[in-house]
């Protein structure tokens, strides 16, 4: 069974950094596209960082230049790396892994969540 777990969350004051991990289990790395996503109290999940399987990433306006996404297929991780953190980036950032190939079963897991806080 496919299993993705993230780690690295936690209370961190205004301007501060953190680094998310994700490992993934059962799965063939290299071929899948990965993404961050966060989901704040009362919102909806929304895209924070993608990274497909040949390593071109994209972000939304709302972290670009602050958050950076990297992978390491040697190491069945995806990495989110966060700087300059703003109050507004508080929420449960989930960590997502896509296979999606025409004439291929579409394969989509998601870890479990980690928590990040941004307050002074």
């Amino acid at each position: 069974q496919a299993q993705l777990v993230e780690s690295g969350g936690g209370l961190v004051q205004p301007g501060g950094s953190l680094r998310l991990s994700c490992v993934a289990s059962d799965i063939v790395f290299r071929v899948y596209d990965l993404a961050w996503y966060r989901q704040a109290p009362g919102k909806q999940r929304e895209l924070v960082a993608g990274i497909t399987a040949s390593g071109t990433t994209n972000y939304p306006d709302s972290v670009k230049g602050r958050f950076t996404i990297s992978r390491d297929n040697g190491k069945y991780t995806v990495y989110l790396q966060l700087n300059s953190l703003k109050p507004e980036d508080t929420g449960v950032y989930y960590c997502n892994a896509d296979f999606s190939v025409p004439s291929h079963e579409h394969h989509n897991y998601w870890g479990q969540g980690t928590q990040v806080t941004v307050s002074s």
